[in-house]
């Protein structure tokens, strides 16, 4: 009973943040540190965003300018190591600035899920009843579609672009955050601490903010990581059947699909664009099982 009697202040007791231990998040940070793979594939990260946001500092070419006379030179090739294309525009530039609009087709469709989804899932799975479910059973709709041809479906409406493919995908993404979300936050909600911030008569916002939040958004964040390896599949995908990024521009998903008449000319020159694709998916894909491991306590007491 002394423990309990020696705060008189129950009203700044609820505005602090009842959040997990400092140490555990340092001890995350530890785990992560010391894991090998994902150190290596944040680094490979790192290393594509630097040269796609900063082509212009790897590579003096222009990205749209070619030569019929330079067409499909081979890897190696004097002044492109790369190789050139089927309209003799230097590969390793294209790759460059075509990681630009790669990348964001694949990273903001999954930061508009993670912010729409997360709140529907948060809100479902903290307040239930009539209001969750009728979240839950609306996001249940979009799961009668694979994902690829809701897409396809979606940009068939709006049309090919790059826009209409972020909001394409946006849409595919929405559902599964939802549900991720309205777990983690349901098992959240039943901890005793967020029942006794409850029961102490701290708002709902309160609780939310201080309590549900500070032990949900972990584990959404490290859903929405994984998201992104398959964001990039599927919006090459797009741009590769003709629905996302138009030509000229450089994107990935193009590229691939341009140079897939040279693959029995140049192969190897024609599987690089795929090359980056299947490395930023797996390097995204390693990186967020780190994270997962890392802050699984189970698995590492």
């Amino acid at each position: 009973m002394s423990d309990i009697t020696l705060d008189f202040h129950p009203a700044s007791k609820a505005e602090a943040p009842a959040a997990p231990a400092p140490g555990y998040w340092k001890s995350v940070g530890q785990r992560i540190l010391r894991d090998k793979v994902t150190m290596a594939v944040t680094l490979v990260l790192i290393a594509i965003l630097f040269i796609t946001i900063g082509a212009p500092l790897v590579t003096h070419y222009d990205p749209y300018y070619g030569s019929v006379l330079g067409r499909l030179k081979p890897i190696g090739t004097v002044g492109h190591w790369l190789g050139t294309d089927e309209t003799g525009r230097d590969l390793w530039t294209r790759l460059c600035y075509g990681g630009r609009l790669s990348l964001l087709a694949a990273i903001l469709p999954v930061t508009i899920s993670l912010i729409v989804g997360g709140f529907l899932g948060i809100l479902a799975g903290y307040a239930g009843g009539f209001l969750g479910t009728i979240i839950m059973r609306t996001m249940d709709v979009f799961y009668a579609f694979p994902s690829i041809l809701l897409a396809i479906a979606i940009c068939g409406m709006l049309g090919n672009g790059l826009s209409n493919s972020i909001i394409a995908l946006a849409v595919v993404f929405i559902p599964p955050m939802v549900r991720v979300s309205e777990t983690v936050t349901a098992q959240a909600r039943n901890l005793d601490f967020v029942e006794a911030a409850r029961a102490s008569g701290t708002t709902t916002l309160q609780v939310i903010r201080y309590h549900v939040l500070a032990n949900v958004l972990g584990p959404i964040m490290v859903y929405a990581t994984s998201l992104i390896s398959v964001s990039i599949i599927l919006s090459a995908g797009l741009s590769f059947l003709g629905l996302g990024v138009t030509p000229p521009q450089a994107e990935w998903g193009l590229m691939l699909n341009s140079l897939r008449q040279a693959i029995y000319v140049q192969p190897y020159v024609a599987a690089l664009p795929g090359l980056m694709i299947f490395l930023t998916s797996m390097c995204f894909n390693l990186m967020s099982d780190g994270f997962r491991s890392a802050m699984d306590v189970r698995l590492n007491k």
